[in-house]
């Protein structure tokens, strides 16, 4: 049976570097699992993961025409399901309140606003909030206009 990209194969470990790991996969062939493929986690020594003589189920990633092959443990190994970008941020907005006093979503309303109300309503607040971070910068210096007006 020959070798195919997206195959799920059995091999032993025979070498371990610290850039990755040497597979032996059926047919006498062997294939490299990059340090990055070894686990779904970050992994910084790959002998904390893999030892030499160790079976190990791999995913074939590519075959290059030199005769290279690529393989990975992690994609090989059964999938999590994992939550959705959406649902990732809706539960940490829960789990944590946002910093500062920001209103970060405006409220949805049913009436519908136009592009320009919003436009004029975001002018307005910003100026506002420009206005203050200027004269709370102002009296953290000590005033502008105090030293000015103190020259002899």
């Amino acid at each position: 049976m020959g070798l195919e990209v997206g195959m799920i194969v059995e091999g032993k470990v025979t070498g371990i570097t610290k850039f990755g790991a040497f597979v032996d996969i059926e047919e006498g062939k062997t294939g490299m699992v990059h340090i990055s493929e070894v686990a779904p986690t970050y992994v910084n020594d790959i002998k904390e993961f893999l030892k030499e003589g160790q079976t190990v189920k791999v995913k074939i990633l590519n075959i290059g025409d030199d005769g290279k092959i690529s393989l990975s443990i992690k994609k090989a190994m059964p999938q999590q399901r994992k939550p959705s970008f959406q649902q990732n941020r809706n539960s940490a907005s829960r789990q944590q309140p946002r910093p500062g006093n920001f209103e970060w979503q405006a409220p949805k309303r049913s009436d519908s606003v136009s592009f320009e109300d919003m436009l004029s309503k975001f002018k307005q607040t910003s100026d506002e909030k420009m206005s203050d971070l200027k004269r709370m910068n102002e009296t953290k210096r000590g005033g502008y206009s105090r030293r000015n007006s103190q020259k002899t």
